[in-house]
């Protein structure tokens, strides 16, 4: 634990390159990191990386390193890698006395939906009362800008962290969390690992594990003037969703949680997030195609899920005249990933809670989210103690994303006084 004055020293280091930080942050924001457009904004956070004299990492996520991987997420051969690129910052100590430690971030942001439902454009930064709105302002680049400027007030305050520090910018943390697992494989250890997720400044103990599913139903077109004789594949979909919401019910009866999820109303939630089918208004369709997200518990076997879910489809499917002749293909793709429970790292943990105390004068809490962050790879696939643990956001993934900027700086001492605490200081 370090001492009040050092605390102190370091917290007003934060304070005084906040305003600089916050530019940082509306400047990532600018850059629209969506899937497969990343490379500029990686490319802004590896010149920063290097200006402030870490050793940087830049490289391409390479598919058949990782595909035989625990943790890995199949992706259809029509997603190109090619621009797929992966940024880390490393600090290593030249007599290491202290622990080390990796920050990890995600740059990818999930679309925007429709402009016109935006007060203001997604990706052009607006300020006000106290919160920067914008798409990734909250999910995640608050946290990433965190991160650098952390590490920035330690040096401001005369000190550097006393062991390695890997400062990881991944991609596809919305989509795969292949970004996180290619730096697991590219050989990046620590002894603990810390994610700013945007979770108001409390302590995720425990996440779901989302996967990502895609039903393909045929249907027997004809002109509308026979309707009867045909077979509607979009309106025989409906059936087919709502007996996967009834199976996830019974998967959030209290019988079936997992005890770290025993206080959370709903943990297992199913989602259709893209739907289409049919080539013209006048016909019976053909085809329909609808694509879902549905999380396991921690522990829970994911191939048995994956089962339940196909007899649950092929159950109701066989109740429709036409499927029943005409099975749909239920397709496990994108988004596979296991549910996590911190456990362990117990000294990272109260050299966290200590910081948390100092920035914010009150005790850390801890939640259970029915969300996937990358801490997976770190905590099941490298056995390095994951904390996910960030700032105040609202409204992510929606219309009029906003990060509150007063927890984004109180947020920031904690990680850097954590940094102090767990890795130790040396003199800059």
């Amino acid at each position: 634990m370090i001492d009040a004055a050092l605390s102190a020293r370091i917290r007003d280091a934060v304070d005084a390159r906040f305003a600089e930080q916050t530019d940082f942050l509306a400047e990532l924001v600018r850059y629209p990191t969506l899937r497969g457009e990343e490379a500029p904004g990686q490319d802004f956070m590896a010149a920063a990386l290097r200006e402030r004299g870490y050793g940087v990492d830049r490289f391409r996520i390479d598919l058949d390193r990782i595909r035989n991987l625990p943790g890995f997420s199949q992706v259809p051969d029509s997603v190109s890698y090619e621009n797929a690129y992966n940024v880390v910052g490393a600090w290593r100590s030249d007599k290491p006395k202290g622990r080390s430690l990796i920050m990890n971030g995600h740059i990818d942001v999930v679309p925007t939906g429709p402009l016109d439902r935006w007060d203001s454009p997604p990706f052009e930064p607006r300020i006000a009362d106290g919160w920067m709105y914008g798409r990734g302002a909250g999910d995640m680049k608050a946290g990433l800008a965190g991160l650098v400027y952390a590490l920035d007030a330690l040096r401001d305050a005369g000190w550097r962290p006393a062991a390695d520090v890997y400062l990881q910018s991944v991609i596809e943390e919305e989509c795969t969390g292949n970004g996180a697992l290619a730096c697991v494989a590219r050989g990046y250890r620590a002894e603990a690992a810390l994610i700013p997720e945007p979770f108001n400044d409390k302590l995720v103990r425990a996440q779901v594990g989302p996967m990502w599913f895609k039903v393909d139903l045929q249907g027997h077109p004809v002109h509308v003037l026979t309707t009867g004789t045909g077979a509607n594949a979009i309106t025989a979909a409906f059936p087919l969703m709502q007996a996967v919401h009834g199976l996830i019910e019974t998967w959030n009866a209290d019988d079936r949680k997992h005890p770290a999820f025993a206080g959370v109303e709903h943990p297992i939630n199913f989602n259709v997030g893209i739907i289409r089918g049919g080539d013209w208004p006048s016909s019976v369709p053909a085809w329909c195609s609808f694509e879902c997200r549905v999380a396991t518990y921690p522990g829970q076997d994911m191939e048995a899920a994956k089962a339940e879910i196909r007899a649950c489809i092929d159950e109701a499917a066989r109740r429709d005249p036409f499927l029943a002749n005409n099975p749909p293909v239920v397709d496990f793709h994108g988004l596979q990933a296991q549910g996590y429970v911190l456990t362990g790292g117990e000294d990272a943990e109260a050299a966290l809670r200590s910081a948390h105390e100092a920035a914010f004068g009150a005790p850390l809490e801890e939640i259970a989210i029915t969300a996937a962050t990358d801490s997976r790879f770190f905590g099941l696939n490298a056995d390095i103690p994951s904390f996910v643990y960030g700032p105040q956001a609202e409204d992510i993934h929606g219309f009029n994303e906003r990060v509150n900027l007063e927890s984004v700086r109180r947020n920031t001492q904690a990680i850097a006084l954590f940094v102090a605490d767990w890795c130790g200081l040396e003199a800059a």
